[in-house]
């Protein structure tokens, strides 16, 4: 690479770097590559629902400048002081295979991907929090469909399908039909009710004047949505009764 493009390059990289940084407090290589425009959401989409066998298919460059901008990112990184958190990344699938990064599928390579910078101004207490969050599987997502479709598996359709492998399957097939679903909406009720289930999904469809997918709500057990919602009552309950409680006399015997 020319020394101009190189020059190029890293101020690209290290803008987009220090724009997620100041955001988040981390910073992956995946971020990077997002912000400078070379991976497309619905790429990284595709690669998390399993659709691509490695996630360098969906950047939209070739390898060398990869490897070029990943150097250029670790420089940086280091540079900063930031300190290195390997995440564990695995499939929106129902198998929660871990992910590959890299065609070649080099150890070194998929350390680099898996790695995010955290800023040193983060308390041990902090990263490791953060570390957590960024390491947890991440949610089946299932799509409302807008048109008619049929499972790749079974041949019958449904109200809602997951996309795996490129195969659009049924609930049933999914081993999703025994959940319920909970529109978007009471906020509390769809937090407390996926705390309480065991497996859960997001459910989304896509918008045709955003051009996105956008959430619609969320499938959970029969018996979690019960307990989110005798939950809810209760601190109801105990509101209004705190509320009365505290009213003036005068307006309690008016």
């Amino acid at each position: 690479m020319a020394n101009e493009n190189l020059k190029k390059l890293e101020s690209r990289v290290i803008s987009a770097a220090e724009a997620t940084l100041a955001e988040s407090k981390v910073v992956s290589a995946i971020d990077v590559l997002q912000r400078i425009g070379w991976l497309p959401q619905a790429r990284l989409d595709e690669w998390r629902q399993g659709r691509l066998d490695y996630l360098e298919r969906g950047i939209l460059t070739n390898l060398h400048k990869i490897s070029t901008a990943m150097r250029l990112f670790r420089h940086w990184a280091v540079l900063r002081g930031l300190v290195p958190s390997e995440t564990g990344y695995v499939s929106r699938t129902r198998d929660r295979r871990p992910l590959r990064f890299s065609k070649s599928g080099e150890a070194s390579i998929e350390r680099a991907y898996r790695t995010h910078w955290v800023s040193p101004e983060l308390s041990s207490l902090k990263r490791n929090k953060l570390q957590e969050k960024q390491s947890r599987a991440p949610d089946l997502v299932l799509i409302s469909p807008l048109h008619d479709w049929t499972c790749d598996k079974c041949g019958n359709s449904g109200d809602f399908l997951l996309l795996e492998n490129d195969n659009g399957l049924c609930r049933p097939c999914a081993g999703l039909d025994q959940l319920v679903y909970v529109p978007a909406g009471d906020a509390a009720l769809t937090r407390h009710a996926k705390q309480a289930s065991h497996v859960s999904a997001i459910v989304v469809r896509f918008s045709r004047s955003r051009k996105r997918y956008e959430r619609q709500g969320i499938l959970v057990e029969q018996a979690a949505l019960v307990a989110a919602a005798n939950a809810a009552s209760h601190v109801s309950s105990r509101r209004r009764e705190e509320h009365d409680a505290e009213a003036p006399q005068s307006v309690r015997a008016g």
